[in-house]
């Protein structure tokens, strides 16, 4: 597809989201309509002003030679029709060209009769009402102006307020299905895009869309009704004169689509900096601690210099484009008038109706009809005038649909079957069968995260997932809620692949709770009850109890009612996790993984967390990721799963790995080495004291 075609799809594409607002359209462009009749009235009047001012008649002076005209009209189309009837040609080219002589004489007697019909009701009831004193009669036509003037800016003033009304829900309504379509996407589809670029495009580029849509609706409706009236009464005035101004037409037409390539080229590339500049204030904000401790605000100022830079750069092509576009039109415009009116001022000075021998008039024109003609040329250059200044934001807001519905028609990675399976009721097993999961790049081919993994996990078991930073097991844990989805093998739930279920119903199902602590500028109570929108305070209250809330939420003067700031900002980092915490024990799962949920909180807070858990894994099956075991994690953990390079290389007990895991072993000596407080470590090597309890075990078994 073209991009002149692709620009007009996107914008054909967003007349459902102005359909509801139809009504109001209509009656502005209804508006725009009056707005154009007054304004080609108010310049048709230049014809009477002449006539008054510059020739001294009356207003009964001026009807009765208008009356004058028309009966000399109608006498000569009559007596022309009377000559030709007399005619008999038998040549059949000769009898052709009668015919159209007598068509001609036909259709000037009808213009003429209608014209003396006219000009007799004026003489008859409009006439008496007009004062024949000039100076009255003049002052009259100016107030007539006025008049016309104010009821013409009334009918603007109601049409733009429609339209920006219209443009204003247009926009909600195009922000709301992007953001639905946002959320619909999957997760690796949106970390790709990147949080900056969708910013802009749900911020810049829908008002740029939306400043586009108002035009539509507003100037490139009025102001092309404007052209058109004065164009019509030009060609009333003088067709064949007011045929040869539009002759430019064309020239402007391929000059201006020459413009509007580069126009749009540029706004594309003004957008993509602007979601750039986005990323850069996001970094920097999101980072402030670092920037500040490592004196790096001279580095981002550079940064955000070279690409400010960029940007001005980038609009200065579309600055530079926009200006050529008033001159060219003013210069197009002004030759068009000049085409019109030049031949016009010969056949009136000279009383001529052909220029070497071309008919320009079928009468000799006046000064009056000269000035009309001049005045109502005029009338459409305005118009085009202001068209042109609206060119290049309209150029910008094609660019801006471009971005918006390239999004709008992105599609999710991670998609319903067309029909999907019931959920069983009672999970019993969990296997991932020689799992392959690659992370997408941006055109470039990326490794293995995870290849061949085979995990067998019984309902109620309690596994924490370990190993070094990259090797894949936080990968592993987010394809069984289907955040992404397997390049190869499957994930099954009961022998069922995960992917045959709903995405609804198998979420639904599952807890998540992420190293990154996410919340969101409310409550406590009402972040909490994010796992369960529906559930009721005691419950919510439970599960604040359940997770350690209560005890530092207690200490706040509005409790429950809290707010948390900005990512939860007001709290501490340990503090966070257990209201995440809260969070995924008030959704009540069936499988709950916990991603690094405490690798960022001190010794207590975590060990609170571990208390919490070991009451409520009981009956749930549990992943837990971790680079790092303690004692009260072994607690509760009833199999440790070992991950390095994208592979499981081995599974057991924490005794059992100790002796039989090397990478085990040196991952958890490495903690050991420099153990937390209050963790009960001994030196290099030491075991705790839980794992005399975990060799119990495992000689039981």
């Amino acid at each position: 597809m073209s991009p002149e075609n692709r620009q007009v799809s996107h914008f054909t594409r967003l007349l459902p989201y102005v359909w509801p607002s139809r009504r109001r359209l209509l009656v502005s462009f209804v508006l725009a309509g009056f707005v154009a009749f007054f304004w080609g009235a108010i310049l048709s009047i230049t014809y009477p002003v002449v006539k008054v001012l510059l020739e001294g008649k009356t207003p009964a002076q001026c009807l009765q030679e208008l009356i004058d005209e028309a009966e000399e009209g109608i006498a000569k189309a009559k007596s022309e029709l009377q000559q030709r009837e007399s005619e008999n040609p038998v040549d059949p080219q000769e009898q052709v060209s009668l015919l159209r002589k007598k068509a001609r004489a036909e259709k000037k007697l009808t213009t003429n009769a209608q014209r003396l019909a006219l000009y007799r009701g004026a003489e008859v009831y409009a006439l008496p009402l007009i004062p024949q004193d000039q100076f009255l009669a003049f002052t009259l036509i100016l107030g007539l102006i006025l008049v016309l003037t104010a009821i013409k800016l009334v009918c603007m003033f109601c049409e733009e307020v429609l339209v920006g009304s219209v443009v204003e829900q247009t926009v909600m309504r195009v922000r709301k299905a992007c953001f639905g379509q946002i959320l619909n996407l999957d997760l690796q589809t949106v970390r790709m895009h990147g949080t900056s670029n969708l910013m802009s495009r749900l911020t810049y580029d829908i008002e740029a869309l939306g400043a586009g849509l108002g035009l539509l609706g507003g100037k490139l409706v009025r102001e092309p009704l404007k052209a058109l009236a004065c164009l019509g009464m030009a060609f009333w005035v003088n067709w064949r004169l007011t045929l040869l101004s539009v002759l430019f037409t064309p020239l402007a037409a391929i000059i201006f689509q020459r413009i509007g390539k580069r126009l749009k080229k540029a706004s594309q590339k003004s957008m993509e900096s602007v979601a750039r500049i986005y990323q850069i204030l996001e970094e920097t904000f999101d980072s402030f601690k670092v920037v500040t401790a490592f004196n790096a605000g001279r580095r981002q100022r550079g940064v955000h210099h070279r690409e400010s830079k960029q940007f001005y750069r980038r609009s200065m092509r579309i600055v530079v484009t926009d200006a050529l576009t008033n001159p060219t039109t003013e210069l197009l415009g002004m030759t068009a008038v000049v085409m019109g009116v030049l031949p016009g001022a010969y056949l009136v000075l000279r009383g001529e109706t052909d220029i070497w021998g071309i008919q320009l008039s079928a009468e000799p024109m006046d000064v009056a009809e000269l000035s009309m003609m001049y005045t109502l040329l005029a009338g459409i250059l305005d118009p085009v005038r202001k068209l042109s200044s609206v060119f290049s934001k309209l150029k910008r807001s094609a660019a801006a649909a471009d971005r918006v519905f390239a999004l709008m028609d992105e599609q999710t990675r991670v998609q319903d079957r067309p029909r999907p399976r019931m959920f069983p009721r009672e999970i019993r097993q969990i296997e991932f069968q020689d799992v392959g999961f690659t992370y997408l790049g941006d055109g470039e081919a990326r490794p293995a995260v995870l290849n061949g993994v085979n995990l067998s996990v019984q309902a109620g078991e309690v596994l924490a997932v370990v190993g070094e930073n990259g090797c894949g097991k936080s990968t592993l844990v987010n394809l069984l809620p289907r955040f992404f989805d397997v390049d190869r093998g499957r994930v099954a739930i009961n022998g069922v692949d995960v992917r045959d279920f709903a995405l609804r119903d198998l979420r639904q199902r599952v807890g998540v709770v992420t190293q990154e602590t996410l919340l969101f500028d409310d409550t406590i109570a009402e972040n909490i009850r994010l796992g369960r929108p529906e559930a009721p305070l005691e419950e919510i209250e439970q599960a604040a109890d359940q997770a350690y809330v209560t005890q530092f939420m207690e200490q706040m003067p509005e409790g429950a009612e809290t707010v948390v700031g900005a990512k939860g900002s007001n709290l501490s980092g340990g503090q966070r996790q257990r209201v995440a915490l809260a969070r995924a024990i008030l959704r009540n799962p069936e499988i709950l993984i916990l991603d690094e949920a405490t690798s960022a909180i001190d010794a207590q807070s975590e060990r609170w967390i571990h208390q919490s858990l070991q009451q409520f894994v009981q009956g749930r099956t549990v992943f837990l990721i971790t680079h790092s075991i303690t004692d009260s994690l072994l607690a509760f953990v009833t199999r440790i799963v070992v991950m390095d390079r994208g592979t499981v290389v081995a599974t057991g007990t924490h005794v059992e790995l100790l002796k039989t895991c090397p990478a085990y072993a040196r991952l958890y000596q490495a903690r050991t080495l420099t153990p937390a407080a209050g963790d009960g470590g001994g030196g290099p090597g030491a075991v705790p004291p839980v794992a005399g309890v975990w060799g119990a075990r495992a000689e039981a078994a």
